[in-house]
């Protein structure tokens, strides 16, 4: 996630259509990939793209708005290399720390940053980034050595809204409409989307320099 600065998090209730994005944002740069547990049928859809990624050796493909353990283990037992919540619930910690998969939960205060660092969390999803801003991470950063931020929640696929978050001390950054916008999806123009995800990859590139 470091590496790549950008994660990319969508969902969608058509299997075609998701793999059709999948297969846009990784021919666009990305290798780290979150499908978000929105839909009632968001665990058929995540189980197709993941035969789908086989064919890519350096692809991680994550599961996120997992709320639970229960729902965390069965995401872990059909193959998902990462789980991500917009909370921080310590059961979920247990199951992934049993199963030796990343576990990315979401935080809006140091006291959660803390407490999830210290129960294993090495990367923690800053959540709502839209409501916390850029100068909250500044703040923290110094106060929690090693600390690895994912920011997600008003992230914008241009050169202001990027490197304020990276200079801020972000380790990366996760976007979902704001790359996936409505228009795209519509038209399917999955050109245009791996357009922007290049150039959004090309900013995060820039900023971390």
């Amino acid at each position: 996630m470091k590496e790549g600065r950008i994660v990319p998090l969508f969902t969608h209730d058509n299997p075609t259509d998701a793999q059709q994005v999948l297969e846009a944002a990784y021919s666009g740069g990305i290798r780290v990939f979150e499908f978000t547990n929105r839909r009632e049928n968001s665990f058929d859809v995540f189980r197709h793209l993941l035969d789908v990624s086989k064919k890519h050796s350096d692809l991680m493909l994550g599961i996120g708005t997992v709320l639970d353990g229960p729902t965390t283990k069965k995401f872990i037992d059909v193959g998902a290399d990462f789980v991500i919540s917009p909370i921080m619930k310590l059961e979920m910690a247990k199951v992934c720390r049993d199963h030796d998969i990343s576990w990315i939960p979401g935080c809006a205060t140091l006291t959660e940053i803390v407490t999830a660092k210290d129960n294993g969390a090495e990367i923690i999803k800053l959540f709502p980034g839209s409501v916390l801003g850029p100068g909250f991470v500044s703040s923290v950063m110094p106060v929690v050595p090693g600390l690895q931020l994912m920011i997600t929640g008003g992230v914008e696929p241009n050169e202001k809204s990027i490197t304020s978050w990276f200079k801020a001390g972000a380790a990366c950054l996760g976007m979902g409409s704001q790359l996936f916008t409505k228009e795209i999806l519509e038209q399917k123009d999955w050109t245009l989307l791996k357009q922007r995800i290049q150039e959004a990859l090309k900013l995060a590139r820039e900023a971390k320099k």
